[in-house]
């Protein structure tokens, strides 16, 4: 059984958070990514913690010395902050390096990006489809990615060979991957992503601002329909109040679908529409025994 060249000699990640860190554990685990593993953080206590992992092979602050010999840098950080990461990151990468990023939107990203980038580098947006309610260097695991998706945004013009890289890097991190536009891919991520995680927020806040009396009787009493919200709710609120904006037209025009279906379902209840009930029931359970076959459940 032969055994996979690491595709990258020198792999940087900046920002070994959940994503970041279950990059470099998976890299570490396999041998099969890179040859030598950097991480970057702001942070010291991110950075002091990465290297009591013992999950990058060298760990640092200083983004530009890490990524002048980068063959691959992967921005794994919020998304308002990609902009000014890249222009940093691109402004010393050396000719014929890749530039990849994790974030969750990208017709902002991409727009964020453009006016640094350089015709010696190429810039393959991706977009891995996992994660839990953690964050940090300890959230991470090597097998975060396996079997979910990770979407890619390429830019026209991109040589193949290194749209090739990105896709091969996230399926040896066990990913199923999938190019698309990056119009197309905002508008699925903000149904079957954004849009969840806004509503998790604020069925969490009507709670929260229920009188006193209710409101302790929702958290004595709450069932597993309200605990599966407050589990999307607990989410970073920094991280997803970027989203929310950067991915703005794309999700308030999934809100407004959801709102005048939601307005439906209350007519339907109001005036006894049992039938109407039981189709949306129906294909809610649908859509659920399709994700269990497809293992993205």
């Amino acid at each position: 059984m032969s055994v996979e060249s690491p595709l990258f000699d020198r792999l940087v990640v900046v920002g070994p958070g959940l994503i970041g860190s279950s990059v470099l554990r998976r890299a570490r685990q396999t041998g099969t990514i890179a040859r030598r593993l950097i991480a970057v953080d702001i942070d010291p206590i991110f950075r002091a913690r990465v290297e009591e992992l013992g999950i990058a092979d060298e760990v640092t602050g200083d983004l530009r010395s890490a990524v002048a010999d980068a063959d691959c840098v992967m921005l794994c950080v919020p998304v308002c902050a990609i902009g000014p990461v890249a222009a940093e990151a691109l402004s010393a990468m050396k000719p014929g390096a890749i530039l990849t990023d994790t974030g969750s939107t990208k017709v902002s990203v991409i727009a964020a990006v453009e006016p640094a980038l350089r015709p010696d580098i190429s810039f393959i947006p991706a977009h891995p489809m996992a994660g839990t309610e953690y964050s940090g260097p300890d959230a991470g695991f090597a097998t975060l990615f396996e079997d979910r998706w990770c979407l890619l945004t390429p830019l026209p013009g991109t040589p193949e060979a290194d749209v090739e890289k990105i896709t091969s890097l996230w399926e040896r991190c066990g990913a199923r991957t999938r190019l698309m536009t990056p119009e197309h891919h905002d508008r699925v991520c903000a149904i079957v992503s954004h849009l969840p995680h806004l509503l998790a927020f604020t069925i969490c806040g009507t709670a929260d601002d229920l009188a006193d009396e209710t409101r302790s009787e929702v958290l004595d009493f709450a069932a597993s329909g309200f605990r599966d919200f407050t589990r999307i709710a607990s989410s970073d609120p920094i991280m997803w109040r970027d989203i929310f904006l950067s991915n703005r037209e794309a999700l308030l025009e999934m809100l407004a679908r959801f709102t005048e279906d939601a307005q439906a379902m209350a007519r339907a209840i109001r005036w006894g529409d049992a039938d109407y009930i039981v189709d949306r029931i129906e294909r809610g359970r649908t859509i659920r025994r399709s994700l269990i076959e497809n293992k993205q459940a």
